[in-house]
């Protein structure tokens, strides 16, 4: 079962939604709105920018560092007025308002950095508008990121996936484990799809060291289905071990899980094979299903012969 490439097309279908979502607010593309709340990360906090309009809103909530507000003294007590600017490559994102105790809410306002397009235009990296360079600020897509990802030679690497490298997480650190671990890592839409699914290095070790060599498309339909390392564990208990990743992703499809290998078990159906458990799900071959065909006088029937009654309409 090759896995489908629409998972990776959904990806980036999902990556362009926010990417779509401050070109559509081109009246308020200068300026928004902002809060602060503390977070249980040590030395960061919770920086929330807000564009919006009567017809469209737009959030973008980070973990900030502490330190990047110049300034501001996060640790006072009570009200107090604060002005601070975030500098970016793209521009500068001038803040002000209030905070009381450390968290509070302001206005902000976008000035653009003339010469931050000429400069991406020069690493490759196209139709940066206005709105699109606000999008760049508020993500800190600085010109060293961008040399460094062009440094990485990715296919597809255009100035939408930049942004996405920002928000979803994928950085040279990633990129460089990934290859470390035999993986390409060289397509920009399926590195944004590790990062929204949850393929780690830490799953591909895991797999590996189970003596599987799963390709790209294989790693994310897994993530996709919740075939996670954890699951396996649990199917490992039930009996199945090191089975065809195909086989485990269908297991999640179509509901094979330990409760229903441990109810046939209590039936007597000992480890059927993986193709009959799933052939049992698809068909609706359940453990009532097999009950109630033995209080009707039809006992030790095979999994395969419960299957063919099930197909031809037996219930």
């Amino acid at each position: 079962m090759k896995p489908p490439g629409r998972s990776i097309l959904m990806a980036a279908l999902l990556a362009g939604t926010l990417f779509g979502a401050i070109t559509s607010l081109k009246a308020q593309a200068g300026s928004g709105d902002w809060t602060i709340r503390k977070s249980e990360k040590p030395g960061k906090i919770i920086f929330t920018l807000i564009i919006s309009d009567r017809h469209n809103r737009f959030d973008r909530e980070v973990d900030q560092p502490a330190n990047d507000f110049h300034g501001v003294d996060l640790s006072k007590t009570g009200r107090q007025d604060v002005r601070f600017t975030l500098a970016r490559d793209a521009g500068k994102l001038e803040c002000e308002g209030f905070l009381h105790d450390g968290e509070g809410a302001g206005v902000f306002h976008f000035s653009a950095n003339a010469n931050y397009p000429p400069a991406m235009r020069a690493l490759g990296f196209e139709a940066i508008d206005r709105e699109k360079q606000l999008e760049m600020a508020i993500d800190d897509v600085s010109l060293d990121f961008a040399k460094e990802m062009k440094a990485e030679h990715l296919e597809g690497l255009d100035t939408d996936k930049l942004i996405a490298f920002r928000i979803f997480g994928v950085d040279r650190a990633l990129i460089e484990e990934l290859r470390s671990l035999g993986l390409s890592a060289t397509d920009s839409d399926k590195l944004v799809a590790f990062r929204i699914h949850g393929v780690s290095p830490e799953m591909v070790r895991y797999l590996q060291k189970a003596g599987y060599k799963p390709d790209e498309d294989t790693l994310v339909a897994m993530r996709i289905h919740g075939a996670t390392p954890d699951w396996m564990d649990e199917m490992k208990k039930a009996g199945y071990e090191h089975i065809a990743m195909e086989e485990l992703i269908a297991f999640r499809i179509h509901g094979v899980s330990p409760e229903f290998i441990s109810k046939l078990h209590a039936l007597g159906y000992d480890r059927p094979e993986p193709e009959q458990l799933i052939a049992m799900r698809i068909h609706g071959v359940t453990p009532e299903f097999i009950q109630e065909m033995r209080s009707h006088g039809i006992q030790d029937l095979s999994i395969d012969k419960l299957v063919s009654l099930r197909i031809h309409g037996i219930d």
